[in-house]
């Protein structure tokens, strides 16, 4: 009685600790870091706030050696990654020497308390020169008006290797019908020449009651 009566108090204990980890806590979530910016680039700053499903307001602010003030003028978005957390984020499309400070995340609590996430400093860092860009683009142009000649040359070369070959002649389905086959024409007898002599013949028959000419060519 008394083994399973620890157990089961065992159990509790560990449960109790369990639930106690899994509860959430309020704040800003981030790290302090240094941005190195070159001037007219792009920007993004980002902290994540752990609200935990309640209600609650925030916002970038910048801070000076002096004073504190709420950014005005930048876009800020939210994006929600769960039921407990949410990403916000400070846009800047184009930085100059005059954003260079220190940035941070203020978060509004509904019961009316605020919290402060770690700072982010910028340091605008003096644009790149464009130079090298253009350098590379007319080296690019010249690597092309190079090789093209060869390519074409090349092109050349292959084609009057290559033959053509004669394309197969295919069989149609309907040949071309065939002329009736000609019958052949009579020969004409030659006529007898008038040059030619008759030879007369007399034939006399048996009973010399009658009798018959013919006549021969010679």
């Amino acid at each position: 009685m008394c083994r399973r009566l620890l157990r089961a108090i065992c159990c509790l204990c560990l449960l109790h600790t369990g639930l106690r980890a899994e509860e959430c806590t309020q704040g800003v979530l981030g790290e302090r870091e240094t941005l190195h910016v070159p001037a007219g680039r792009g920007l993004s700053l980002t902290c994540v706030v752990q609200h935990c499903g309640d209600a609650w307001t925030g916002n970038w602010t910048r801070r000076n050696s002096t004073e504190e003030k709420i950014i005005a003028g930048q876009r800020v978005t939210n994006a929600t990654l769960s039921a407990n957390q949410t990403r916000l984020t400070l846009h800047f499309l184009s930085v100059g020497e005059l954003d260079e400070g220190l940035y941070g995340c203020r978060v509004k609590w509904a019961q009316g308390d605020t919290d402060q996430g770690h700072l982010k400093y910028v340091n605008v860092t003096a644009a790149v020169s464009s130079h090298r860009s253009v350098l590379h683009r007319v080296l690019v142009c010249a690597g092309v008006s190079l090789c093209l000649p060869i390519i074409l040359g090349l092109a050349r070369c292959l084609r009057s290797e290559v033959k053509p070959r004669p394309l197969p002649r295919t069989l149609s389905m309907y040949s071309a019908p065939r002329p009736p086959p000609r019958c052949p024409r009579p020969q004409k007898r030659p006529s007898p020449s008038p040059h030619r002599r008759l030879r007369w013949v007399d034939v006399l028959f048996k009973d010399r009651k009658s009798s018959a000419v013919f006549v021969f060519p010679d």
